[in-house]
């Protein structure tokens, strides 16, 4: 039995938070593609835990996978391990040897190129995390795995190799003096060498790395449940997402059988469970035809459409959901539920179940509203066009709902989903009959405890 969780919009769904509802199901959780600038906030007992790369079964104890498919912060994994360990838990972690090492100049790195981009407002509004360079670099054939880590002559082979280009962009291309850097140590192959040979030592040691597609496969030959956690969201895949306002990687289910070594059987047999936000959000630029309003300050990416009403109803949705990155703590964008969008991204996936989070945060309002279809050229669009050029000039066409009370969200959470405002139902139920697919789940609140619970994937049929 396989679960697959992945995010239906641009990230900040609340997939952290499924992970952890359904973890009781799974022995492993396994992580398919990224890196620490993925946000996964997870309530256990009362206590907030925000993790940006060990998988959020950790949280209940379960083996936690960094698959093939992700790229690797050490200071960021072992960062995060000895947080859990000082709040009293025991993480058991696994990195696949061939994933990608995020080194200290993929963060330099980053940060220039997106200071030169913002220059010709072609920024895309990342992290600063190294993730694209990265990625960038696994593409190019120069980058450096968990493998290498492991064997003092390779590392230094390809440290020797790489960072005199790396040293070169940042002098030729972009005219900085590495000397000059906050860093720069960064491009220095000894330092490095020393560093990150130290960290494959402390890797071996803690027998923490696997060779994921047979570490993975072994486990489900002894009849374990594996649960594959995406991070980001589909509309920022690097193939199937709003380019280039993407991640670089693919969150997408496909991207669990490539990140993990696992047949694409294997995921196709499972389920496939695509997580909603009951409205719309990002951090990062891009268009977004259901937008409300704009955010103020430099971050970029933020367009200052829609008029002081809506502004104003934005600002309510952010402020009462909390809606600021977990890893960079911007503010995010706020819009209407885009239906195009996700039969976009139920069609790309292929889910066979739902989760839908934060209802509880519309709540009050006297009406609700969907984006059920776009109009590009005197054309009515159903689904996202394949460009962002197009995207930008599709405006949307409303459905509007009414809307439901704020209530004992906690005691819903108990009583079932009959208990849900029925307003509120209707609302879930057009968007479960749109994607055709079956609602599994509805978050009311932050805590597992918080979640209507109505069905479970391994007892879905």
């Amino acid at each position: 039995m396989t679960v697959t969780i992945v995010g239906a919009q641009l990230g900040d769904e609340g997939k952290g938070g499924v992970v952890d509802l359904y973890g009781d199901t799974a022995d492993v959780v396994a992580r398919y593609q990224g890196g620490d600038n993925a946000g996964h906030t997870v309530v256990h007992d009362g206590e907030k835990y925000k993790l940006s790369l060990v998988p959020s079964g950790a949280v209940r104890g379960k083996v936690g996978v960094l698959g093939n498919g992700c790229v690797i912060n050490p200071r960021t994994l072992f960062d995060e391990i000895e947080t859990l360990q000082k709040k009293g838990l025991d993480p058991d972690v696994r990195v696949a040897e061939r994933a990608h090492v995020i080194l200290p100049f993929h963060r330099v790195l980053d940060g220039i190129e997106e200071d030169v981009k913002s220059e010709d407002d072609q920024e895309v509004g990342t992290t600063g995390r190294g993730i694209g360079p990265t990625y960038e670099d696994k593409a190019g054939r120069r980058g450096v795995r968990i493998g290498d880590l492991l064997d003092p002559e390779v590392l230094r082979d390809r440290l020797e190799y790489v960072v005199p280009q790396k040293r070169a962009l940042i002098e030729e291309v972009y005219g900085a003096d590495v000397s000059d850097l906050d860093d720069p140590d960064a491009f220095d192959v000894d330092a490095l060498f020393e560093e990150y040979r130290e960290i494959g030592e402390r890797l071996a040691e803690q027998n923490m790395t696997v060779n994921a597609s047979a570490f993975l496969t072994d486990a489900m030959a002894d009849g374990e449940t594996v649960m594959f956690e995406g991070a980001q969201g589909t509309i920022i895949d690097i193939d199937h997402g709003n380019y280039p306002y993407v991640t670089s990687s693919n969150p997408t289910a496909g991207g669990a059988a490539v990140g993990t070594g696992l047949s694409p059987n294997v995921i196709a047999d499972g389920e496939i469970i695509g997580i909603v936000k009951g409205y719309l959000t990002r951090v990062g630029s891009g268009p977004l035809p259901t937008e409300l309003g704009g955010v103020e300050g430099d971050t970029p990416g933020y367009d200052k459409q829609g008029d002081g009403e809506n502004e104003e109803l934005a600002t309510y949705i952010r402020e009462e959901g909390g809606e600021y990155g977990t890893v960079t703590g911007r503010p995010r964008r706020v819009g209407w539920l885009d239906m195009p969008m996700l039969r976009h991204s139920a069609r790309v996936n292929g889910f066979t179940g739902l989760t839908i989070n934060h209802i509880d945060v519309l709540a009050g309002l006297d009406e609700v509203k969907i984006g059920h279809s776009y109009e590009l050229d005197g054309e009515e669009l159903l689904a996202m066009p394949p460009t962002t050029e197009e995207w930008g000039r599709c405006e949307a066409t409303f459905k509007t709902f009414d809307g439901w009370d704020d209530v004992d969200w906690a005691a819903v959470a108990e009583e079932g989903y009959d208990a849900i405002p029925e307003n509120a139902r209707t609302y879930l139920e057009y968007i479960s009959d749109e994607l055709d697919a079956p609602i599994y789940a509805v978050g009311v609140g932050p805590g597992r405890e918080e979640t209507v619970v109505v069905e479970t994937p391994t007892t879905a049929e």
